[in-house]
């Protein structure tokens, strides 16, 4: 082994670690500022709705704009955990929260801002040429931004903390083996808190909704998250081959090791 060799691992694992936490923060912050839109799966697939019946009531499949970015988060924390242990995952959700406060407040400062009269001109009717106050529209949407930024941040924290434990818990009694039970069964778990704490705070306590809405939303949201989180589990298995061979199969085992007994 050269001298150099230890040098050049090292900066391949903070360049990894580096690529992580980006893509994990930037997709936080994605899900988080476009969640206070709800869509209709039904609408969008051009099918009936569902109407599927849970605990005596029935629901469609309604969900928070903010699941297409959330599975590449749960991704995003299992790899993390798995290279750099519970300590990178805490380090980077911490960090993460810190930035979907500062975001929210930022959003909140411009809803205040007063609109320009020619754009509210410009943007004075909709596509069907009803009349639209766009600045209203702005307000109205990003000012549901206090409620979904405490609702994001408890449940964000509340999801990774738990995701890490569970994730962690498993792999001591695992080992290196069955990636696919940890990473979903973590995704599972933590996911049944996240689902129904970020809607609650957000649109309960802080908005007009109902707890039956609250629950048909949050189930429907539970359900779709643990489908995907089965159904992405090959991509850990891909990003493990290619990480293993970036950053070399003995030290990539040795980080795996080191992360596993923090």
């Amino acid at each position: 082994m050269s001298i150099q060799e230890p040098n050049v691992q090292e900066a391949k694992r903070q360049r990894l670690f580096l690529l992580l936490c980006g893509i994990f923060l930037t997709n936080a912050l994605i899900a988080e500022i476009i969640g206070g839109k709800i869509f209709s799966v039904e609408a969008l697939l051009g099918i009936a709705p569902a109407q599927i019946g849970i605990g005596g009531q029935r629901f469609d499949f309604n969900m928070t704009a903010g699941v297409i970015n959330w599975p590449i988060v749960f991704i995003t924390s299992d790899i993390i955990n798995e290279y750099f242990g519970r300590k990178g995952v805490k380090r980077i959700s911490l960090l993460t929260a810190c930035f979907i406060a500062y975001t929210f407040i930022t959003i909140l400062a411009a809803t205040l801002l007063p609109p320009a009269q020619f754009w509210l001109e410009l943007n004075k009717t909709d596509n069907q040429g009803n009349v639209f106050n766009i600045n209203d529209a702005f307000t109205k949407i990003f000012n549901q931004g206090l409620g979904i930024m405490i609702g994001s941040i408890v449940a964000f924290l509340l999801g990774q903390l738990l995701d890490v434990y569970v994730f962690s818990w498993l792999r001591r009694r695992t080992g290196s083996r069955f990636i696919w039970l940890r990473a979903t069964g973590s995704t599972m778990f933590s996911q049944l808190v996240d689902s129904f704490v970020v809607i609650g705070i957000a649109f309960y306590v802080f908005g007009n909704w109902d707890l039956k809405l609250v629950f048909s939303v949050g189930t429907i949201n539970y359900l779709y998250k643990g489908v995907v989180a089965i159904l992405l589990t090959p991509l850990l298995y891909v990003a493990h081959y290619f990480i293993d061979n970036y950053l070399g199969k003995e030290y990539a085992e040795e980080l795996s090791h080191k992360a596993a007994h923090e």
